[in-house]
């Protein structure tokens, strides 16, 4: 009993401390963008983990100056529903691009889980502007994390499926991209095999580019 109790307690605990050890990066990305909250200007906001904080030239790259990268590393879904205030809906959103699921499989969550807390994140973004636009960014391949290759499968099936039953919300199909018959392109990542490099962010921009010109409905 006492063993089941401390177990419970350990994932209560567990969030909370991953929430906890974003909270400098969250007052930093505040910071940052400090004169683009609250105010009347429809933001386009790139969120999500490391793959999003690493994309330095989202505003240049897509030419619109109202873009805004709120990326955070290592986050997963349960961190950006956590600081979805902070790092989306303080920035009045017309189109949120998200990129979480890839550090949530690797830490043992389950995908049930994963589209939860994506639709709780849906849900508080549709709150603020019904007729936002949602990009879903399928969890990517990788060097590093192959070995996990079919639990993000299962998870981009998810994704896809709720993209394709909801109004303005799309799903960036990443990962059919960056394999090449079966194989994992390995030349579109940076040395830490998990990351991508300029080649594999050109592969990404290809992807989002025409998702992102789609109107408003």
């Amino acid at each position: 009993m006492k063993y089941y109790l401390f177990f419970v307690l350990c994932l209560l605990i567990q969030p909370v401390q991953s929430q906890f050890f974003f909270q400098s990066e969250v007052n930093k990305i505040q910071q940052r963008y400090k004169n683009q909250i609250n105010n009347s200007t429809k933001h386009i906001v790139f969120t999500g983990s490391s793959s999003i904080r690493m994309w330095k030239d989202l505003p240049v790259l897509f030419q619109n100056p109202k873009i805004i990268n709120t990326g955070f590393g290592g986050s997963k879904a349960s961190d950006l529903l956590y600081y979805i205030n902070e790092l989306v809906l303080d920035f009045n959103p017309s189109k949120v691009i998200i990129y979480e699921g890839d550090n949530d499989i690797s830490s043992g969550h389950k995908i049930n889980f994963i589209i939860k807390n994506i639709k709780q994140i849906i849900k508080k973004i549709k709150e603020k502007n019904k007729n936002a636009q949602i990009i879903l960014i399928s969890a990517k391949p990788s060097i590093m994390r192959w070995d996990l290759r079919k639990k993000y499968i299962q998870l981009n099936k998810k994704y896809k499926n709720l993209a394709l039953k909801n109004k303005n919300i799309y799903f960036a199909d990443t990962w059919s991209v960056m394999i090449d018959s079966g194989k994992l392109k390995t030349d579109i990542f940076i040395e830490d095999g998990l990351h991508l490099n300029k080649k594999g962010y050109k592969i990404w921009e290809r992807v989002l580019r025409p998702i992102l010109k789609k109107r408003i409905n």
